[in-house]
């Protein structure tokens, strides 16, 4: 149901830093029934060469933007992305940057990196995804955007309120029963499953502590790319979303 005082907006763009429980947020809103959710394409388009929307195949940023677009005329789009690459056709489009929602999810860098280097120990600083996160903030705020800040230790700690606090924000109606799911995968993150495997084994949003063997209290490269990262994590959370 639309938000007669804050419209509903044609695109709603999830932008996150890896590992910062962006799948849980996406899985919560494909619950929903009243818009399409797409999962990473962007990143997509990147790391396999295309991705499809509303069964349009695209191969290039510049397509999927427009494709997004066309869904977006008939459609309200939920897409979610992460920001361990550098999305140059997106940051170059004010348009797109101006006429969409874009929310920003945030995690503490030393969390990013433990956790990206248990699945990833090739892991580069650019991986982290903070600096990139920031940049993109700054591009939609100068585009004239609407730009919201969720810290994802506010999701997985208080779901409710979070995703509340968030529909309110985009014009869009709050349905708890959207925080629960049924345990498995989904065929829209088929490819890149083995990131998926916490959201796909669970049954909503929840906070779970995990130890790893390498953190940036015993890896001095991890404790580098954290630091690098640490003042665009500062500087967002400044300015995240402060829950009612």
């Amino acid at each position: 149901m639309e938000n007669e005082q804050n419209p509903q907006p044609r695109t709603m763009a999830l932008w996150s830093a890896p590992r910062a429980r962006s799948t849980a947020f996406f899985r919560a809103m494909v619950e929903r029934d009243d818009l399409v959710g797409l999962h990473e394409p962007f990143c997509n388009v990147t790391d396999f060469g295309a991705t499809i929307v509303d069964g349009r195949e695209v191969h290039t940023h510049g397509e999927l933007i427009g494709a997004i677009r066309d869904l977006a005329t008939r459609r309200s789009v939920f897409f979610k992305d992460t920001t361990d690459h550098r999305y140059q056709q997106v940051l170059d489009d004010t348009g797109f940057l101006r006429d969409a929602v874009h929310t920003f999810l945030i995690r503490s860098p030393e969390q990013i990196a433990a956790s990206f280097f248990a699945l990833q120990p090739q892991m580069k600083k650019g991986d982290i995804g903070l600096v990139q996160l920031h940049e993109l903030y700054t591009a939609v705020v100068e585009a004239g955007g609407r730009a919201i800040v969720i810290d994802s230790d506010d999701l997985v700690r208080e779901p409710a309120r979070t995703l509340s606090a968030y529909c309110r924000e985009v014009g869009l109606s709050f349905d708890p029963a959207v925080l629960e799911w049924r345990p498995g995968s989904r065929p829209e993150w088929e490819r890149s499953k083995r990131w998926h495997v916490g959201v796909s084994e669970s049954s909503g949003i929840h906070g779970s502590a995990t130890d790893y063997p390498d953190t940036v209290d015993n890896n001095p490269t991890l404790a580098a790319f954290s630091d690098h990262h640490r003042p665009a994590y500062t500087a967002l959370r400044d300015r995240r979303l402060v829950l009612a």
